[in-house]
């Protein structure tokens, strides 16, 4: 079936539907409370199908600091000219008028689980009885020796999509011709949208109509990466002689950084570029670190049927943040889990039936005009994990109208999704 936005909802409605029950099972100090702090693919999506499906049963509110919403998916796109920035760009209004969200435009800085109070940091508080983290990511401190988020305006992450984004493409428009841009990549796991080397494909896209004779150096301290020889394949039908990705046999896993002069350290050796795209190693939102429900490897462990924490059953975690089994870290599988959870939390707090928990994820890239390629695949809930039940991937050698159809589809599954989000 290809996907475009009525059937993506239409599924969506589908898999998320439940029977309601009149009775309403939460505090005793009026309609049951739900807090969700971060309003991306899991958060916006949880308090959108709480709010819809409980029909007021339920008290939302949704806490984002920012006013407009930039997604992660599709802002390499922006940066390879194929999309305008506004066009990533969404905000909360229908969220706060067709469902009754209290929307909330404020930093979440405290969580107090046995009070059960989220402390935000204009100084309000607010009591919950479930509480959902989706914050999405933060990066690792001492990740990359010479970084630190004090340098992200030198050497950008942009994987926060937002002003990052648009400085790192100034950044590419600048660069000096037969110039090097360097991306150092992430170790796994890292979020996927917006994926590294998509990034790289949609950076030599515009190199290669605005700078032909530059050249891009992936530093990567992964000896492989996710549709490796689909992209590679892809880069040498495009951008041949244009790319090259250095592993960790190498140096790629020995690099250091330094801002000030536009330099990496690759084991040693000083090589000058002049724009460095830095993907730190990464770990959850730091909210759900301060709510103590991370692990050592700064994840939330979760129960796959509910994405409740393993660590308080009142907090769910959602997306990017959570470690939950086979999906990736992308939009798609936070919009998928964002629905079990609030299927989840709408049983406990008004006793509606609540359905066996089913998930997907389809993770789209785009090496070059009409070129799109996917990843996906089914999952279902064990005690265990959330497992992986089939799944598929483009194929190397696809021919160009197969390849067409797949960017496309990747198109209707954005308007899809961002309406599935914010209404």
């Amino acid at each position: 079936m290809k996907l475009n936005r009525r059937n993506f909802i239409g599924s969506a409605a589908a898999v998320s539907a439940t029977l309601s029950a009149p009775m309403v099972m939460g505090a005793a100090h009026g309609k049951p409370k739900v807090v969700v702090i971060g309003g991306g693919a899991g958060g916006a999506t949880v308090a959108r199908y709480l709010a819809k499906d409980s029909k007021g049963m339920i008290d939302v509110t949704l806490v984002e600091p920012t006013r407009t919403y930039y997604t992660c998916f599709f802002s390499n796109l922006y940066i390879g000219g194929f999309r305008e920035f506004a066009s990533i760009g969404h905000t909360y209004g229908k969220l706060a008028a067709d469902y009754g969200i209290n929307v909330i435009h404020d930093w979440a800085i405290g969580v107090d689980r046995d009070a059960k109070t989220v402390t935000l940091a204009g100084g309000g508080t607010l009591p919950y009885d479930r509480l959902v983290l989706s914050p999405g990511i933060d990066f690792k401190e001492g990740a990359v020796p010479g970084w630190d988020v004090t340098a992200q305006q030198k050497m950008p992450h942009a994987y926060k999509a937002g002003s990052q984004t648009q400085l790192l493409k100034a950044q590419l428009e600048a660069m000096p011709q037969g110039g090097t841009y360097c991306m150092v990549a992430p170790p796994n796991p890292f979020r996927c949208p917006p994926g590294p080397y998509e990034r790289i494909s949609m950076v030599a896209h515009h190199l290669k109509a605005n700078n032909a004779t530059a050249k891009i150096l992936i530093l990567d301290p992964k000896p492989k990466f996710s549709k490796q020889g689909l992209f590679q394949e892809g880069w040498s039908n495009h951008y041949d002689g244009m790319i090259e990705w250095v592993g960790p046999d190498f140096g790629g896993d020995k690099v250091e950084v330094r801002p000030d002069a536009m330099e990496v350290v690759i084991d040693g050796e000083v090589t000058k570029v002049d724009v460095c795209n830095v993907i730190p190693a990464m770990k959850a939102g730091r909210i759900a670190e301060i709510a103590g429900v991370t692990n050592e490897a700064g994840w939330a462990p979760v129960h796959a049927a509910t994405m409740a924490t393993k660590a308080d059953e009142n907090i769910h975690v959602l997306g990017d943040s959570s470690h939950q089994g086979d999906m990736p870290k992308s939009g798609f599988a936070a919009n998928s889990q964002a629905k079990v959870a609030a299927m989840a939390i709408r049983g406990a707090l008004t006793g509606s039936k609540v359905f066996p928990a089913k998930f997907t994820n389809t993770c789209w890239s785009l090496i070059d005009t009409d070129d799109g390629i996917k990843v996906g695949a089914s999952y279902e809930a064990t005690d265990e994990k959330i497992a992986k039940t089939d799944g598929f991937i483009s194929k190397t050698g696809e021919d160009a109208a197969l390849r067409k159809a797949t960017y496309e589809e990747s198109v209707g599954w954005y308007d899809g999704i961002t309406a599935d989000m914010f209404g």
